[in-house]
């Protein structure tokens, strides 16, 4: 888009990435749960995962059933979410 003079180089921001994902038009996710005992998301959602809490499981897909998606709710429910902020600073802006 630069080169064909449709956007200047200073207009690419994180917005501007965005909007280009194949995901600019659903909210980034809040909770991702990664089964299987793996600790990584594997370049999966990078960009939209920046805020997302993870949770990671060692149940395998198949099995994964209601008693651990209410044990990933409740650990989410207990989180602080600060979205790139310190505590202090959730704290300050209350």
């Amino acid at each position: 888009a630069v080169q064909r003079g449709d956007i200047h180089i200073e207009d690419i921001d994180e917005d501007c990435i965005s909007t280009h994902l194949l995901t600019a038009e659903l909210p980034d996710p809040d909770l991702f749960i990664r089964t299987g005992g793996e600790s990584r998301i594997s370049n999966f959602l990078l960009w939209q995962l920046a805020y997302a809490e993870l949770y990671f499981t060692d149940v395998y897909w198949p099995d994964f059933g209601r008693s651990e998606l209410t044990q990933a709710v409740e650990m989410f429910a207990q989180r602080e979410r600060r979205f790139g902020l310190t505590s202090e600073q959730v704290a300050n802006h209350a």
